[in-house]
């Protein structure tokens, strides 16, 4: 399991794992608002970023990465920008 970075904790957000090692949440003070979820894509790993809410897609995954692990690192990335923070 990743830990979260600095720019989660400060906002009192979490990563919690998912029922299956390719699904991760994060939390905000303690309900999961996002989902990240890992997928292959030509043998390499895409994550896939929803709001849990209301299902709405936050980021369409275009990128590929070569393990699972920067997958959700970039997942991460790209929430951070959306979110602006």
């Amino acid at each position: 399991m990743m830990t979260a970075p600095e720019w989660l904790t400060k906002r009192d957000c979490t990563l919690t794992p998912g029922i299956r090692d390719h699904i991760v949440f994060v939390a905000v003070s303690g309900r999961p608002q996002y989902k990240m979820e890992t997928r292959p894509a030509k043998g390499k790993f895409a994550c896939v970023v929803t709001q849990t809410v209301n299902g709405k897609l936050i980021d369409d995954a275009a990128a590929e990465y070569p393990t699972q692990d920067a997958a959700f690192s970039g997942g991460l990335e790209r929430l951070k920008n959306q979110l602006g923070w």
